[in-house]
């Protein structure tokens, strides 16, 4: 059997990320007390293949120093466990629990919100370290993200590695969990013919205008065989993913334009892909 342990900081997807296991077969509980963890392993160990999920969080601050022991004693009942840890950034964090007005599990009398955060990621920082699997949801919807974790998890349950292709504007920062970013505010913008500044890189127009340029078309082909040429060195290495940040100024022409072409070329010759675009709104 398979289980997954799924953590992070409160307010970053943790119910949406079990309720996207729970979609694909897995068995899901939450808020589980970690040391109970080699117990409810044990106990689906009579159904061969089965596949589960655990959360794990500040909610079982009590129990998380007993987590490391647990894992080892799963380990030696034979089954193979992983960690999917979830974060965001501060503010996002702060904004989303304004507008849900939940209760921080960290917050009392005398412990803000902010001050409840902080001492929640500190406190789950050595989790965090032994992820597996790690994704930022600050800006990502709750549909969004399920579909990145079903994707993510697929990638680890199947033999091949997932490329993750996401354009972003470097105007609104730069993806945290990138594994190689590009730059492509050298090329042409769009931005600057009026009649294509409303669009976007998945428009006709702005494709024609981009398509004309000698300098897109070879920044495409040289960022493509670039990666081709260590794909496989990193699937050497076991990884289940890795992640291309394509960047312009907004993110909203050349790199959304890049990110679709470098997609359907890695999808051609049989790779597994996944495409977001960051900060197209």
């Amino acid at each position: 059997m398979e289980l997954t342990i799924v953590s992070g900081l409160s307010g970053s997807g943790k119910t949406v990320a079990l309720q996207a296991l729970e979609d694909i077969g897995y068995y899901c509980i939450d808020n589980l007390p970690a040391n109970l963890l080699p117990h409810f392993a044990a106990s689906l160990m009579d159904h061969p293949g089965s596949r589960a999920a655990v959360g794990i969080d500040s909610r079982n601050r009590h129990f998380l120093e007993t987590l490391p022991d647990s894992l080892a004693e799963i380990k030696k009942l034979g089954i193979e466990s992983r960690i999917l840890y979830l974060y965001a950034e501060e503010d996002v964090l702060i904004r989303r629990f304004s507008e849900t007005r939940r209760r921080h599990p960290l917050t009392d009398l005398s412990t803000s919100l902010v001050d409840g955060i902080r001492q929640e990621d500190k406190l789950l920082a050595s989790l965090a370290q032994s992820a597996n699997i790690e994704i930022d949801s600050s800006h990502t919807t709750p549909h969004e993200l399920r579909s990145h974790v079903r994707d993510l998890v697929g990638a680890r349950d199947d033999s091949s590695m997932m490329l993750q292709i996401v354009s972003f504007g470097h105007k609104h920062g730069n993806p945290s969990d990138a594994d190689f970013v590009f730059d492509v505010r050298c090329l042409p913008n769009p931005y600057w013919e009026k009649s294509l500044r409303s669009l976007t890189g998945i428009d006709e127009d702005v494709i024609n205008f981009l398509q004309a340029q000698p300098s897109t078309t070879a920044m495409i082909d040289h960022i493509y065989s670039f990666i081709s040429t260590w794909l496989s060195a990193f699937e050497a290495e076991n990884r289940s993913y890795i992640t291309i940040a394509i960047g312009c100024t907004g993110g909203r022409h050349r790199s959304v334009y890049v990110a679709e072409q470098l997609t359907g070329k890695f999808t051609d010759q049989g790779s597994s892909v996944q495409l977001r675009h960051r900060d197209l709104i």
